[in-house]
């Protein structure tokens, strides 16, 4: 097993090998967290030996998405950090060229969304919740997830999520296509994941990583022109006047 500071991989045989998210306690987003996690998935896709991945966290969350205590400190250039995170960090696992599965056995919620909605299939927990929350929070989405919304969400599913803010559990997530199968109990989560990934490493590699790409290439490309005039580094930052107080009402209400 290699580790890093919050990246762990276990290797499952014929080329599967299982990428854990261990930022402890909730895996709640850092730039420093999602640049490993940007470099790790491109070094994993760029081997040859890996024929599929999987994604779990050994959390009962799976992604809580930004620690909102930590972020509503942030100064200018850690706002820019964050967004150059958000933005590298879900670009590099939608374009990445082996098939990803996403092991959902808890909450995904805001930036920890976008874990799921960049993976090619999806396996959640009976337990999991959805949702992204930015709206209640008073932060728009860096180009980079919302390009990956905007693909992989229908546009009542948008509405749903995007402009109320509020989660939905793993049927109504099914329902709305971005979970693929939802398991009872942990064993079977994993083994129905494992599945999936054993279907998916049969397949032929490069006809795979060339389809993904046909599939996903124009909203890669206009991420990248994004990043490229300025997309990682607004000049105003990431939050707007109302960010910091609205990201209270969450502490709080997370209190009560």
């Amino acid at each position: 097993m290699a580790e890093k500071q919050s990246l762990s991989i276990r290797a499952h045989g014929d080329g599967i090998i299982e990428l854990q998210l261990g930022r402890a306690p909730v895996n709640a987003l850092s730039a420093e967290f999602l640049m490993e996690f940007a470099d790790e998935i491109t070094r994993i896709g760029q081997d040859d030996e890996v024929r599929a991945i999987i994604l779990t966290s050994p959390f009962k969350v799976f992604s809580a998405g930004l620690d909102l205590k930590e972020a509503q400190d942030f100064d200018l250039e850690q706002q820019q950090a964050i967004v150059r995170g958000l933005n590298e960090g879900f670009l590099a696992l939608y374009a990445c060229p082996k098939p990803v599965v996403a092991c959902v056995g808890g909450a995904a919620i805001a930036g920890g969304l976008f874990f799921v909605l960049a993976s090619d299939r999806r396996v959640a927990l009976s337990k999991s919740s959805f949702g992204l929350a930015e709206v209640r929070v008073g932060a728009d989405f860096p180009v980079g997830p919302l390009e990956i919304a905007k693909a992989t969400l229908d546009s009542n599913t948008q509405r749903r999520l995007m402009l109320t803010g509020q989660p939905v559990g793993p049927i109504a997530a099914r329902n709305f296509g971005f979970v693929d199968i939802i398991a009872e109990d942990q064993e079977d989560l994993f083994a129905y994941s494992l599945s999936e990934a054993r279907k998916l490493a049969e397949l032929p590699s490069l006809a795979y990583a060339s389809i993904k790409r046909q599939l996903r290439g124009e909203v890669i490309a206009r991420i990248e022109a994004a990043i490229a005039v300025g997309g990682n580094a607004p000049a105003d930052g990431w939050f707007n006047s109302q960010t910091k107080s609205a990201m209270q009402r969450m502490i709080d209400q997370g209190k009560s």
